[in-house]
């Protein structure tokens, strides 16, 4: 079952005072759109729906760096814990690939991945990717041959006709901002917020490159 969270369009966000963050982004950021104690939450769900759906395997999580990070490891962190407390703890196995393909807040056509060369280790193996740049790499992942691939996608923004395409397991639903913070950047800044934020105008000029 994809439980799909979805945020209401006309969702203002939480009161930035409300919230502990560095002073350095004061001005830069609208609103705390989705707060770090709901994400963890989340989180322990996706990683509850894998160990029912992939549990029997052993699991290789392919981390698309750099906005993937936190995800990846809160992820990671959650599936072990849970699995420990089952009768048949699992092997999970991390790999690192760099997907980028983002210029300020556009995304360009020019996609670059970057990782490691061979990644041979996946084939035959059930594979969680996590990430937000997900066709170009699937279509170079399973020239490897793993046995299952699945994504999981903490963030789906939805378009004029709803969500693009859905990964198997997706975190929240959300209009179509610009968001920063748990790693997701904009030109490197903001990945130190440990809340999910809209970025202001302020802040698109103030980091513009």
């Amino acid at each position: 079952i994809l439980l799909l969270i979805f945020h209401c369009p006309g969702w203002p966000g939480y009161n930035l005072e409300l919230f502990n963050y560095p002073e350095h982004y004061h001005g830069d950021i609208e609103n705390v759109y989705i707060p770090h104690g709901v994400i963890m939450d989340r989180i322990e769900s996706i990683a509850r729906d894998i160990l029912e759906d992939l549990g029997q395997h052993t699991l290789m999580v392919l981390c698309v760096l750099k906005g993937g990070y936190k995800f990846c490891a809160d992820l990671v962190d959650s599936i072990k814990a849970q699995s420990r407390s089952t009768n048949c703890p699992l092997t999970v196995r991390v790999e690192f690939i760099r997907l980028k393909s983002y210029l300020n807040d556009r995304s360009t056509e020019d996609l670059h991945i970057t990782g490691p060369d061979d990644l041979s280790v996946l084939r035959g193996k059930a594979i969680v990717g996590t990430g937000k740049t997900m066709m170009s790499l699937l279509k170079h992942v399973v020239t490897f041959q793993p046995k299952t691939i699945k994504v999981a996608g903490l963030l789906v923004k939805q378009g004029p006709n709803g969500a693009a395409m859905l990964p198997d397991y997706v975190g929240f639903v959300i209009p179509n901002h610009f968001v920063v913070g748990y790693a997701l950047d904009y030109n490197e800044y903001f990945r130190d917020l440990d809340h999910i934020c809209v970025i202001s105008e302020k802040g698109k000029l103030k980091y513009k490159v």
